[in-house]
């Protein structure tokens, strides 16, 4: 299991126990829903939205609406709805961040997490910026576009060329 999942998970379980069994997820997804302005795109299973601490520029998550702890359990409604709001996000990114590539990664319970605490969910990190020195020396990230923005670029509201950004050094 990936180190970042496993202390994800932990994260989740720390959660739950500070806050009498409530999700960690959940709870980011119903204050980002009544916020709104970090959201990308929604349907009646999942939301797309831009994290509050984003490492990279345009990392987008897409969470299942209700809590499912395992992507496997994913039922066929729900995995049509799923490859719809994906396809959506990724044709926004190609069309509005001029084709970046990209890596997106799937975030599922460990195996022998059998309580509920954890809630799956898939991660998107376009390519725009380099993971430079800073980074890697201390393990934080620069991400030079904040979320509210990305998610407003995502959604067309503002005009962004990524030509236009300074390039790493």
């Amino acid at each position: 299991m990936p180190l970042r999942v496993l202390e994800e998970a932990e994260g989740m379980r720390a959660h739950a126990e500070q806050r009498e069994g409530e999700c960690l997820y959940c709870e980011i997804l119903r204050r980002e829903l009544a916020l709104g302005r970090r959201v990308v795109a929604e349907n009646r299973a999942f939301v797309a939205l831009e994290p509050f601490a984003a490492r990279f520029p345009f990392e987008t998550w897409i969470l299942p609406k209700v809590h499912a702890r395992a992507f496997e359990t994913l039922s066929d409604t729900d995995g049509s709805a799923f490859a719809t709001i994906l396809k959506d996000v990724l044709g926004r990114m190609y069309r509005l961040l001029d084709d970046p590539s990209f890596n997106y990664y799937i975030h599922t319970a460990p195996l022998r997490e059998s309580e509920g605490t954890f809630h799956w969910h898939l991660e998107i990190t376009p390519h725009l910026t380099e993971i430079a020195g800073f980074e890697r020396g201390t393990g934080f990230y620069i991400n030079p576009v904040v979320p509210e923005d990305a998610a407003s670029i995502l959604k067309g509201e503002i005009r962004w060329s990524a030509r236009s950004q300074p390039s790493a050094p």
